[in-house]
């Protein structure tokens, strides 16, 4: 298992400025992989620091195409079927968020950290008819911000973020990392699968 995650990690960082835009569109859809793409613009940028702009504009654009499918997904299932999925209660507190600072409440998700509920932000917004255009523009932005930031401490550590992902602390750290990421992502495309349907209840 050790040496699949070393290799998957290895294919990410072979792909070269496509990793980003693969494991952004993963991470910002219906996925569980919090920090992931982050980890991957460090590691990247600390190996290339000429890099920067276009890791950058890589995994802003993943992103922003995964929140589309997300949005997409959305805005067919409308407000009951996201509902479903966020609770009633949840849903309420959204919704008035969205309502009153739409643009905001995105800007936000975009830019925290777990656990701060991105995915049904960005869900709750595009059922709520919030502008699909509005809402892939705000988080381009805002995760372009968030990985320049990133990426600018990377050249900065650069040469202790390469020592610190020999280590064989970083490695096994990785294969809990992407074990949690493997059940957290189960546990989401089943909380969508199941709780989308027709009278189910969430």
């Amino acid at each position: 298992m050790l040496k699949f995650v070393h290799s998957l990690l290895a294919l990410l960082l072979h792909l070269g400025y496509a990793g980003p835009i693969v494991l952004g569109i993963l991470d910002s859809s219906f996925l569980f992989l919090p920090f992931g793409n982050d980890l991957l613009v460090v590691i990247l940028v600390s190996q290339h620091p000429h890099g920067l702009p276009w890791y950058v504009l890589a995994a802003a654009a993943g992103s922003t195409l995964g929140v589309l499918l997300l949005a997409l997904v959305a805005r067919s299932l409308g407000e009951e079927g996201v509902k479903k999925m966020a609770g009633p209660q949840r849903f309420k507190k959204l919704s008035d968020r969205i309502h009153k600072h739409g643009g905001k409440a995105v800007v936000l998700a975009c830019i925290a950290p777990p656990p701060f509920p991105f995915t049904m932000v960005i869900a709750a917004a595009a059922a709520l008819d919030y502008s699909r255009l509005r809402i892939c523009v705000l988080n381009f932005i805002a995760r372009g911000v968030r990985f320049a930031l990133l990426g600018l401490i990377a050249i900065h550590y650069g040469s202790r973020i390469l020592k610190l992902a020999h280590a064989p602390a970083y490695r096994w750290g990785m294969f809990a990392f992407i074990l949690l990421c493997v059940a957290g992502s189960g546990l989401s495309v089943y909380a969508w699968l199941k709780n989308v349907r027709p009278g189910r209840r969430a």
